[in-house]
């Protein structure tokens, strides 16, 4: 159980729960149990956080079911007399280059724009094929990473584990912690037994998909998550899906009025979970200092792609890419004997991540309440395709995952602004704790960027 190991170790909680239900996603490495793990290490935390508040036990219950897991992984909400929009844009996807693969992400439209831009084509997808065809792989990822989108080769594990990124990430810790520093918590936290984040505030800076993963968590055990978006940005094939439990409005961080906005909510904050690169803050005067300065008592959790040494740290980047650049999609394409990529059966690395960070920020409060201090953590995508990479699928025939069923699902309808859903079953059971949302989930920018 190495990946139980370096997950539990990392964020620093003991091991101990159960596991129910049946079925394995069907993959070349190990997705339903990085899906147990991480989401194991979500109910561990919460019940050391707990049993450092006085309100519950270290020997407290808990239990992972293997196939709601599986299925959270997929996605949790089914609409009922609607559809969610497609999740890719129409020239996305795996493309092959004079000497091998490469991936264009291209659903947002700055993304989409630089690699037409680079390839010198419009946005029809058999242009596109066949501009990309003349490029060598590994120029056209720079290129197009050069010009301000994401992109990424298709490498083998080897090729990674030799890639100056590749061995920078292999040296990094599952979590990396920064030094403790003096902390209390607000007086006005005031967590319950069976809602322990209760009136804790969580600032999201987050989007697809890792981020918003780790606040909905959070947000699942009673924290009161407001996450803040750029005017213009939307995710309409996500949002339905991440912003459960959350109120979202939006900020312009690059204007006076909306930087001040935003002094005042991470004041009010416990807890700032952002996905941004190395130096993006600061390069809009929100840098660690200043938000040191303001918020001395908050803790951070941050995530990224690439990692945070190395020389693509700060290089954009999304799960689907990380696996084509990790060796993840071409040791799928070996495993299942195919002509291209394949990738694993869900966004593992994103899901896995986000229940990592929701484990961090727990853990930290935790710390503080013990008088330890505040530390904050680090994550990254590719350092958890590291422990995939490290734990690829046994020859052992396991049980396939099975359909959903109805008694999967919540037997109340979420009401949502595109219309009713439902939502499966939490996956993650914390004895005398369970896991529930206040909120339906909510479009971008449908609240005031004030805590309630």
């Amino acid at each position: 159980m190495g990946w139980i190991k370096t997950v539990f170790e990392g964020l620093g909680i003991a091991g101990g729960h159960q596991v129910t239900g049946d079925g394995y996603h069907s993959s070349a490495f190990r997705v339903t149990d990085m899906a147990l793990a991480t989401m194991a290490s979500v109910g561990r935390s919460i019940v050391e956080l707990r049993a450092a508040m006085g309100q519950g036990y270290p020997g407290a219950m808990v239990e992972v079911d293997r196939g709601l897991a599986s299925h959270w992984f997929k996605g949790s909400i089914r609409p009922v007399g609607w559809s969610l929009p497609p999740v890719w844009d129409d020239i996305a996807g795996d493309y092959q280059t004079r000497d091998g693969w490469i991936k264009l992400h291209t659903n947002a439209a700055h993304h989409k724009a630089a690699a037409l831009q680079v390839l010198g084509v419009s946005a029809e997808k058999a242009s596109v094929a066949e501009a990309v065809a003349r490029w060598d792989a590994s120029e056209l990822e720079a290129a197009i990473a050069q010009a301000g989108g994401v992109a990424a080769e298709m490498r083998s594990a080897a090729d990674w584990a030799r890639h100056p990124q590749g061995r920078a990430v292999a040296k990094d810790p599952f979590v990396t912690w920064s030094p403790a520093r003096k902390s209390v918590p607000r007086s006005d936290w005031q967590p319950t037994a069976d809602r322990p984040l209760a009136g804790l505030r969580v600032l999201d800076l987050t989007r697809i998909l890792a981020g918003p993963i780790a606040t909905r968590t959070l947000a699942g055990f009673g924290a009161e998550v407001l996450r803040i978006d750029p005017v213009d940005w939307d995710e309409p094939n996500v949002a339905p899906e991440v912003t459960l439990g959350k109120r979202c409005a939006r900020l312009d961080l690059r204007s006076d009025t909306g930087r001040e906005a935003f002094r005042q909510l991470l004041r009010q904050a416990d807890v700032l979970v952002h996905g941004y690169r190395p130096d993006a803050l600061e390069g809009l005067g929100l840098g660690r200092d200043w938000r040191l300065d303001v918020a001395p008592h908050g803790i951070e959790v941050q995530i990224n792609a690439y990692g945070w040494t190395g020389p693509w740290s700060g290089r954009r980047g999304y799960d689907s890419l990380v696996q084509m650049s990790s060796g993840i999609a071409h040791s799928g394409m070996l495993w299942a004997n195919s002509d291209g990529p394949n990738p694993l059966p869900v966004q593992a690395l994103d899901h896995s991540t986000g229940y990592a960070a929701a484990s961090a920020a727990i853990v930290a409060l935790r710390d503080v309440i013990l008088g330890k201090g505040a530390r904050d953590a680090r994550l990254s995508l590719a350092r958890t395709a590291q422990v995939l990479l490290e734990h690829p699928a046994t020859s052992d025939q396991l049980p396939a995952l099975a359909s959903l069923a109805e008694s999967d699902f919540s037997e109340d309808l979420e009401t949502t602004p595109w219309g009713p859903a439902k939502r499966l079953r939490p996956a993650i059971s914390v004895e005398g704790a369970p896991m529930f949302w206040d909120r339906p989930a909510c479009k971008l920018g449908s609240s005031e960027a004030v805590w309630s």
